[in-house]
């Protein structure tokens, strides 16, 4: 067995299976390096090598040979593997064979339980880290040839495994031995410690780079797949105690100084780049929140706490920011980078945030690992009498985002921090974070804040808070701009909302740190901006009551644009939803902010009078909106359209009595071109001949947008026939078709047809009755979502007087239980609380059916004669 494994250990499967042509009962004939004949019985080789390789992991003395041997036996291992492929006898064993393919699992298992215990310190550039580190990864990548390239498939297996926990800490654990040992090496490389061998140290830092990079790669992928990732979640070693914020920690502290060789800075950055991804990933798991997980051990909560401060990526902090377990601590760490971001000239702050166009953005790239060529270079390289060290770098798959999309991308999350940390719950948030951040950047916007961002320039001529103030109203326009494809509507209301107060907390009662200190004392009670808030949304409604209609309702418009976690604008939305919607949602001011992940609720509602008085807002908030500035490519979206205030210097608590509503005067003209332009600005995501490419494909698959592998193939289809379309994209289009397709059916209906239909997914709405409201218990309704889309069927529950302290004619809406939905049920319900649930899935856990609140005007009953 030894010999036969170190002699083929070193032999492709393309080689030995030419070999197995000229063989007889699998049998072939090797010459070896000194010109005997080995006569191997391959089948017999294939069927003992995994117990061979574990009896000598357990049996023999732990040192650098031993490591050796093993990495040949890997190798060899995966060249039999990928025979299976070429020939069926081989496929017979590795993939037909339960017991052969136990005991390889079992083996890998075994072997990364080992790696995970490596305690074998050693020097920094000890042959033992390389060695180490290249059997980490090749374990985890054996599993691909073990059991398939697919990751769900692989994931299928392993979950089914009784031993899938010990595989996940070992996994985890050996990954962290080997950040260990690459943070020792890098310490010691930036001291220019020098090798006594060819193998320099730039090499070895490089290889080890590499390996880590492919091990960890390979937990990102698992982590990706749902059900891995919320079985993940369910280990309380890794999750609830911390161990994968420790692996976080580690990596996310590797130091790079200016004179690191680029290809190892960029391996670094990618190395953090995954460890991000598989935090992102667990952050966003629907059933089990992480951040509860960790924030149960005060252990761990501190542990996430220092990882935040490490964070460089966007997309967590936004969730951080918007988890009740760590707002407050957001706050106190971030406001002063944030103040210094809003604090920069002009200048700079519109290309870093209000533009199309960045300098520079970042691009991920996924290592294409090869087994067979790591071994090769490790073996050969750390051999005592090797004089000619060569260089190995794997092939990496670059994916760029495209530059618009990353700068709005970046700029959505930007506005996020803003509407997640001024944002106030009463029934969730502590009753001291209200109006804590707002004053917290007051403070800030004392302070001098230039260290933190190197660099940049800052305008010394100008008052701090008067650059701060230019650069918000920048921001809120291109903001404006935006909507809906990239930013939410509620998030952009919040970020309005925190420069009205902003604004109020420097222009009242003198100077901003005056009023600061005033409001500290008053132990953060109801500001005056809120009670102002609340006392125009009464004057509105009472308003529009005495007008003689339905009176708006007060929660407003769709807070199912947010998903779960995050914010982000969901699948379901439009890239070409109208902007007469929006036009009509900002002259009526009819929305509710209703806030993103398990936090935001309600703070404000903002509500007024349509027509040419709009209602007072924090958009307008001075006398020079209207010129508000723009990026030069995206025209303001606010023009003409809001009322301005005008604040005097009195207490504010005086003026909300003194407050004037002025009309600005409306141009027709103006608003053809401002519509004209906002067309324009829509987004077309496909072309002619990738619209007619997937018009094909849905003849034969019309049901593609339930179907999360098929879009994600065809996305990269079509990508190669045009612009990128990702997944989402594909499937919001999809949305909007069938939107599309639904209203021009029900259009076209000749006149007096009564014929009642089946609702069928292909033709919502040919099928309905006339859009009339529910007006008693049993009536079989269709619920409808954003776009016109058919959310679920059901039936009314309740439709009058009150349901959990909401008074649902006041609410115009009516109680359902959805007894067929066509969404996830993970999707988050308009109306949500912690009585009635987050979620349609909440819902039902709650009620023992989907019982939820929903708008009349996005109800259709169907007939029944």
């Amino acid at each position: 067995m030894i010999s036969s494994l170190k002699q083929l250990q070193g032999v492709t499967s393309l080689d030995l299976n030419k070999l197995l042509r000229d063989a007889e009962n699998f049998t072939i004939q090797h010459s070896t390096e000194k010109g005997s004949l080995l006569k191997i019985d391959l089948e017999k080789l294939a069927r003992s090598l995994p117990l061979h390789l574990v009896s000598v992991l357990i049996s023999s003395k732990k040192d650098e040979d031993m490591l050796k041997y093993l990495l040949c036996g890997i190798r060899l291992l995966h060249s039999l593997c990928d025979l299976s492929s070429k020939n069926s006898k081989f496929e017979q064993i590795f993939l037909d064979d339960v017991k052969v393919e136990e005991q390889l699992i079992d083996m890998v298992f075994f072997m990364l339980t080992y790696l995970g215990g490596y305690r074998q310190e050693g020097h920094a550039f000890s042959h033992v880290h390389l060695l180490h580190s290249t059997l980490v990864a090749c374990n985890l990548y054996l599993l691909t040839g073990l059991i398939s390239t697919q990751w769900r498939d692989i994931v299928h297996v392993l979950l089914a495994h009784p031993k899938v926990d010990i595989f996940m800490d070992a996994a985890f654990g050996s990954v962290r031995v080997v950040v260990r040992f690459l943070e020792t090496t890098l310490v010691a490389y930036n001291k220019d410690t020098s090798m006594e061998s060819n193998l320099t140290a730039e090499r070895v830092v490089f290889y080890l780079c590499q390996q880590c990079e492919a091990s960890l790669q390979f937990l990102q992928s698992l982590c990706q797949q749902k059900s891995f990732k919320e079985r993940l979640l369910r280990n309380k070693e890794l999750c609830g105690k911390g161990s994968i914020l420790l692996l976080a920690q580690s990596i996310l502290k590797l130091h790079i100084q200016p004179s690191t060789p680029s290809r190892i800075t960029a391996a670094i950055s990618r190395l953090k780049a995954k460890i991000l991804s598989i935090l992102l990933s667990l952050c966003e798991a629907e059933n089990i929140s992480y951040l509860d997980e960790v924030a149960s051990s005060t252990k761990s909560l501190e542990l996430s706490k220092s990882v935040a401060l490490e964070l460089n990526a966007m997309r967590l902090a936004d969730i951080f920011s918007d988890d009740s377990n760590f707002r407050s601590y957001m706050i106190l760490c971030f406001t002063e980078v944030l103040t210094a971001i809003i604090s920069l000239s002009h200048g700079d702050f519109l290309s870093c945030w209000c533009s199309s166009n960045l300098s520079e953005t970042e691009e991920d790239a996924s290592l294409e690992y090869d087994i067979f060529a790591a071994v090769g270079w490790v073996l050969h390289n750390t051999s005592p009498d090797v004089k000619d060290a060569t260089n190995l770098e794997f092939n990496l798959t670059r994916n760029s985002m495209l530059k618009a999309s990353y700068a709005h991308h970046r700029t959505s999350l930007f506005i996020k921090f803003f509407a997640n940390l001024h944002c106030f719950v009463p029934n969730v948030c502590e009753e001291q974070e209200r109006n804590l951040f707002v004053l917290k950047v007051v403070e800030c916007l004392q302070m001098d804040l230039s260290n933190l961002l190197p660099g940049f320039s800052f305008d010394s001529d100008a008052p701090k808070f008067a650059t701060a103030s230019k650069n918000l109203r920048s921001l809120l326009s291109h903001a404006e701009s935006l909507i809906p494809n990239f930013v939410n509507v509620e998030d952009v209301q919040l970020l309005r909302v925190f420069f009205g107060e902003l604004q109020s907390l420097f222009t009242s009662n003198g100077s901003g740190r005056n009023r600061v200190q005033k409001t500290q004392d008053s132990k953060f009670g109801e500001s005056s901006w809120d009670k102002f808030y609340k006392l125009n949304i009464n004057e509105s409604y009472q308003e529009a009551q005495s007008a003689g209609g339905r009176p708006l309702p007060l929660t407003g418009k769709e807070p199912s644009d947010l998903d779960k976690k995050g914010g982000k604008v969901k699948e379901g939305m439009s890239e070409n939803s109208s902007y007469a919607n929006l036009e009509q949602r900002n002259t009526q001011a009819e929305d509710k902010v209703q806030g993103n992940g398990s936090n935001r609720q309600s703070q404000v509602e903002n509500k007024g009078m349509s027509g040419k008085t709009a209602s007072v807002g924090a958009r307008d908030i001075d006398k020079d909106a209207h010129k508000i500035e723009t990026s030069g490519s995206d025209a303001s979206s606010a023009k003409g359209k809001n009322a301005v205030v005008h604040m005097n210097n009195s207490d504010l608590s005086k003026s909300n009595e003194h407050l004037k509503k002025v009309t600005v005067k409306e141009n027709p003209e103006d608003e053809k071109s401002e519509l004209a332009q906002r067309k324009k600005r829509k987004r077309t995501i496909m072309n002619d001949e990738q619209v007619s490419m997937i018009e094909k494909a849905l003849l034969d698959e019309p049901d593609m947008h339930r179907n999360a592998a098929s879009l994600q193939s065809w996305a990269d289809k079509l990508s190669l026939n045009g612009s990128e379309v990702t997944s989402s994209q594909l499937k919001n289009w999809l949305n909007n078709r069938k939107a599309r397709l639904a209203r021009t059916a029900k259009d076209v209906r000749p006149a007096g047809d009564d014929v009642d239909n089946p609702v069928s997914d292909r033709q919502i709405g040919s099928a309905l009755g006339p859009h009339e409201s529910p007006n008693g218990p049993g009536q079989h309704v269709v619920l409808v979502g954003v776009q016109g889309e058919e959310i679920g069927k059901g039936t009314v529950f309740q439709s009058h007087g009150t349901w959990y302290g909401k008074t649902l004619e006041e609410l115009a809406t009516c109680v359902v239980d959805v007894c067929e939905l066509r969404v996830d049920k993970g999707l988050r319900l308009p109306y949500s609380s912690e009585a009635i649930g987050t979620t349609f899935s909440e819902a039902q856990a709650k009620f023992g059916v989907m019982r939820v609140l929903w708008d009349l005007n996005k109800i259709l009953v169907l007939r029944s004669d």
